[in-house]
């Protein structure tokens, strides 16, 4: 199987757990923050539902500048859906097109007229567009946790959503 390949089912199976989740956030909670220094319910779950078509995005180009915007606010949680369902599909498309040969050609992300990253493609897609990408869900798994909103299985049973469970 060919890394692109690979990337894109693992992707598969990913944006489907990611879906789920993203469908309990609670629209009435958005502003709802666990720490003054962290990301707001809504601010969080947009940027997951957004980062992986986001970063596939710089993966289309061979430099992306970076100028500081600011992931959108939502305003309910079919937006939030929405926008990781188009995500996903930019996600498969680029990765789709880059195929293993684009994904081992060079990337640079750059800001203020610096360099900050510099890496193949490929270990953008695998560390930015996927690692990071669960990385924040698992955040946005704890944020619903502490709000006590069900929280689906991931990678296995949750506590809402375990088969072994006693009743």
């Amino acid at each position: 199987m060919s890394v692109s390949q690979a990337f894109l089912q693992e992707f598969d199976h990913e944006a489907k757990t990611t879906r789920r989740v993203l469908e309990r956030v609670p629209a009435d909670k958005f502003d709802w923050k666990p720490h003054p220094k962290s990301m707001s319910l809504g601010e969080l779950a947009m940027h997951t539902a957004m980062n992986p078509g986001a970063i596939c995005g710089w993966a289309a180009e061979d430099e992306t500048t970076f100028k500081g915007d600011k992931t959108p606010v939502p305003t309910s949680t079919a937006e939030i859906v929405a926008a990781h369902d188009t995500s996903v599909a930019k996600y498969r498309a680029v990765v789709g097109e880059l195929g293993d040969s684009g994904l081992s050609s060079g990337w640079k992300g750059s800001a203020g007229g610096r360099t900050i990253f510099e890496m193949p493609k490929a270990a953008l897609v695998r560390s930015l567009a996927l690692n990071h990408w669960y990385h924040h869900r698992g955040q946005l798994s704890v944020y619903l946790r502490m709000l006590d909103v069900p929280v689906p299985s991931i990678y296995g049973p949750s506590a809402d959503e375990n088969p072994f469970a006693r009743a």
